[in-house]
């Protein structure tokens, strides 16, 4: 039985449970995705790169994190852009925010796929995926403080793992191999790993897809946001440095499990240690592909509830108080992904909708800080204006490097976009007044009454 959107969400979770889901959403991008960025730049290419976006996220996340405190609503930067730029402006970052989610799920299937391939070679890439996607979707419908208690301790094995990684591998780095044929392609390189660069923090703005679900959001979400950033700074950097120096790179940057390969070739691939790392290496992909089912389905559900999206679409289930049939689309669009497409696509089309994202919701932050000065605030931007400047520069300077060097599948995002466009003009949406649930940050009494 399903119920119509009138009801809410529930309203349970904790900060642990937020640094759980933020971290969870990221992890899978220490594990693959990033290495392909190797072969576009090398790897003080990828390592410059990824410290320029280090600061980008840095300064983004501190910047949004504003946004979500003061608009707690599950639409995330969809909801932002409506209520600064209206129906386009929330229409332009729900498409890319659907993108960055629906499409990074099926990367995170494949990936871990790929993984049980690695260890059981009978077992078919595809197929896997797809029933690690059903089956986190089923999951995903249980309730979504039972999903959160899962991301946690999920989250926390993978966390364990990637420093266990480290600590096996380290005695084996060897400078000399990070230093081999470093920029071979130079500066270009660089601004070609951009979007690879990305993958490492790709999805930690998915936290609030949940904010209607967090008890005193104003409060725990900004303690959920800075505990992940700085637990996925010291991951990131110390992973892509030290696999970088365990062996020829060019050896890696083509695969989409790059961690059990380099300890593979370090230990021995008949070592015992190389086959329980692969096996305990999908704890982070699963992290990662639960946290994006569950981010992916808020956004359609958020759109859906806001008419921007078939109605049906935001129907909470009655016993779970979860949004199914945005579940069930978003594992279906999932599928088509995961045998059409390639991983490198997949993770260009996502990046490409995190960057556009991002655009707008630092264009919000700066819109909404004129338009609405009275707005309550309970956490504010940190050396505003020069954060979220610096985060809007950067993006800027990202997607273009990320269209100048994808052009296929930049013409797929901004085809996509224009279809959509055109048919909420044909829908006459541009023209709906904006709706309370847009103009109002929902549920602050209830946040009161906490």
């Amino acid at each position: 039985m399903a119920e119509t959107s009138t009801e809410h969400l529930k309203r349970v979770l904790k900060p642990i449970h937020l640094w759980a889901i933020a971290v969870g959403l990221v992890i899978s991008g220490e594990y693959f995705g990033w290495n392909l960025g190797w072969a576009v730049s090398g790897t003080i290419g990828l390592l410059i790169a990824t410290l320029v976006i280090t600061l980008m996220y840095i300064t983004f996340i501190f910047s949004y994190t504003e946004l979500t405190a003061s608009i707690p609503h599950a639409g995330g930067a969809f909801a932002y852009a409506y209520r600064a730029m209206g129906p386009f402006g929330g229409l332009i970052a729900g498409y890319a925010t659907l993108v960055d989610f629906l499409v990074a799920t099926p990367a995170v299937a494949v990936s871990l796929g790929s993984y049980l391939h690695f260890l059981y070679p009978a077992i078919p890439i595809a197929e896997a995926a797809m029933g690690f996607n059903v089956l986190f979707i089923l999951l995903n419908m249980l309730g979504v403080k039972e999903s959160a208690t899962f991301s946690v301790f999920i989250t926390i094995l993978a966390v364990i793992e990637l420093l266990l990684y480290l600590g096996i591998v380290s005695p084996h780095f060897k400078m000399v191999n990070y230093l081999t044929n470093p920029m071979p392609f130079g500066w270009a390189g660089v601004f070609a790993a951009l979007p690879f660069a990305v993958w490492f923090y790709l999805a930690i703005e998915g936290v609030a897809m949940v904010a209607e679900e967090v008890e005193n959001p104003k409060r725990n979400i900004p303690r959920g946001y800075i505990s992940a950033i700085i637990t996925l700074v010291v991951l990131a950097l110390g992973v892509m440095i030290i696999t970088g120096g365990l062996t020829d790179w060019r050896k890696l940057s083509h695969l989409d499990y790059p961690l059990p390969e380099a300890i593979g070739i370090v230990l021995g691939k008949g070592n015992g240690l190389t086959k329980i790392f692969a096996s305990i290496g999908l704890f982070g992909l699963i992290a990662s592909l639960h946290g994006i089912i569950l981010a992916s389905s808020r956004q359609v559900f958020a759109m859906a509830r806001s008419g921007y999206l078939p109605r049906m679409l935001s129907d909470i289930n009655h016993r779970f108080k979860t949004p199914h049939w945005a579940l069930v689309v978003s594992g279906v669009v999932s599928s088509i992904f995961i045998y059409k497409f390639k991983t490198d696509q997949i993770i260009m089309l996502s990046v490409l909708g995190a960057v556009v994202m991002y655009i707008m919701s630092m264009l919000s932050l700066f819109i909404l800080r004129k338009k609405e000065p009275r707005l309550s605030r309970p956490f504010l931007a940190p050396v505003y204006p020069v954060f979220p400047a610096i985060a809007l520069v950067i993006c800027v300077i990202c997607l273009i490097a990320t269209i100048y060097f994808n052009p296929d599948m930049s013409l797929i995002f901004a085809g996509g976009l224009v279809i959509v466009l055109l048919i909420f003009i044909v829908m006459g949406k541009h023209k709906v007044a904006l709706t309370e649930d847009m103009m109002s940050a929902p549920m602050d009494e209830e946040v009161i009454n906490h």
